[in-house]
């Protein structure tokens, strides 16, 4: 019985992310990366005065021509724009677009941590959006502004 709960323990363990979808509705999100941040931690540390880079790898399920980037910082459930250097995805971000329905993608790019940030914590709201508007990608990253 014992060890019955070990493994289930180490299981869970395995599974778990940092991140959540909050509603990928083109393409299934295969994993996402930050920089300084591990697979199992409870939330990112985003270092002032810093770039942070992030890697989403994930399969469409349809042909996208278009992907454009936007990235919300979500404090006490307010959404706060964060400006990105390159929103187009398809640009300088890993992609070639048009992305394939059914094969995977790799999308990466670096978000500057502005010095004049607070200091605070933070979900990072990433989603990675097709030419009508709508979420082909979407992740939660709890993080902290240090």
């Amino acid at each position: 019985m014992l060890f019955l709960i070990a493994v289930s323990l180490l299981m869970a363990s395995v599974q778990a992310k940092f991140y959540t979808d909050c509603g990928s509705k083109l393409a299934t999100v295969d994993s996402v990366g930050v920089s300084g941040c591990a697979d199992d931690a409870k939330e990112c540390i985003l270092k002032r005065n810093s770039n942070a880079t992030i890697s989403i790898d994930f399969t469409p399920s349809q042909d996208v021509n278009n992907i454009e980037t936007e990235v919300h910082g979500v404090i006490m459930n307010l959404p706060v724009p964060f400006p990105l250097p390159q929103p187009d995805a398809c640009k300088d971000n890993g992609l070639t677009c048009p992305v394939k329905g059914g094969q995977k993608a790799s999308y990466r790019t670096t978000l500057p941590v502005l010095k004049s940030y607070p200091k605070v914590k933070v979900d990072v709201k990433w989603e990675l959006k097709t030419e009508s508007g709508e979420d082909l990608v979407c992740v939660l990253i709890p993080a902290r502004i240090h």
